[in-house]
């Protein structure tokens, strides 16, 4: 399976930190053999570059050495520092710079041992890849952002095993989780420190069940539901407003004292859930159909052809 560690390799080659301007070179060689810093001010032998003008060819728009304005932040401090400090990103040394690493859409499968070099990392972001199964022991403990939307993942238990204890959002919106089995996965006992919880676009279906596990978080302050089967329930978003008193904001949505104030006391009549919605949809118009009032009527006893047309609509929820 290809793994993050993999995927990271694959970037640094894409970024180019051994080539010009950055790197060591030709056009900084007496860095390469320690005889100048890589303080600005410093005096530049003849045939090799300044720092600054190594900087500017990385920073100037109309360079084409520069980033595309889109580049994350990550990529152009690598890029300064294989300029500025080269040596820094030799071995592991890499890894001590990296806080935010975005790996989106690449295949990864696999999140690896590989993620522990990373001792400084805070914030993983993993979206739009296939992974299907996360073991916290792969985690860096530093962690206080993982988004895994638009994954495999179905089931929690691995990243439950040991989670990073200080980590403050878990994305896993568009992904394949079901209830009630995973909902025992979302309390105090594995995220202390979680203010906000995307678990929209599952299969989740039991709103009493979860909100159960969730009103034991006691920072939870964000959380995303809808597209969840359990949203379609007629007193929804009313009996998590009143089940959750320090919530503010619900799918997007900020909840006002008004609000609070007008479901105040629905958290206490849970027979008013209902396991099941009903969902009417109508039909205004169709078009690219024939007219069936278009066909000529045929006269009682006739011999001619008779044409039938029939039609079905699929409905995906």
């Amino acid at each position: 399976p290809r793994s993050v560690s993999a995927a990271f390799q694959e970037y640094l080659q894409h970024l180019g930190l051994q080539d010009f301007p950055c790197g060591l070179g030709s056009w900084n060689k007496s860095r390469l053999h320690g005889r100048r810093s890589s303080r600005l001010e410093e005096a530049v032998p003849p045939g090799e570059e300044s720092p600054e003008a190594l900087l500017e060819l990385l920073r100037d728009p109309h360079s084409p050495w520069a980033l595309p304005p889109e580049c994350s932040p990550l990529d152009r401090l690598l890029r300064e520092v294989a300029v500025l400090a080269p040596e820094l990103l030799r071995g592991s040394g890499i890894f001590q710079l990296v806080r935010s690493l975005r790996i989106l859409d690449k295949g990864v499968e696999e999140v690896d041992e590989g993620l522990l070099r990373f001792q400084q990392l805070e914030e993983l972001i993993l979206s739009a890849n296939h992974i299907s199964r996360v073991s916290s022991a792969h985690l860096p403990r530093t962690l206080k952002v993982l988004e895994l939307c638009y994954n495999a993942v179905g089931d929690l238990q691995d990243l439950c095993a040991q989670p990073p204890p200080e980590l403050q959002h878990l994305g896993l919106g568009y992904n394949r989780l079901c209830g009630p089995s995973q909902e025992k996965h979302l309390t105090v006992d594995f995220w202390p420190n979680l203010i906000s919880l995307d678990l929209s676009f599952n299969s989740l279906t039991d709103l009493p069940g979860l909100v159960s596990q969730l009103s034991t978080l006691p920072n939870l302050h964000i959380l995303l539901l809808q597209g969840n089967p359990l949203a379609l329930t007629p007193t929804y978003r009313g009996f998590l407003v009143d089940s959750l008193p320090k919530l503010s904001i619900l799918d997007d949505i900020h909840i006002w004292p008004e609000e609070r104030e007008h479901f105040h006391g629905l958290a206490r009549q849970p027979e008013l859930i209902r396991s099941e919605a009903r969902v009417v949809v109508s039909i205004g118009e169709l078009k690219g159909l024939p007219n069936p009032e278009a066909f000529q009527q045929l006269e009682v006893g006739s011999e001619g052809p008779v044409i039938t047309y029939s039609y079905y609509v699929t409905y995906e929820f």
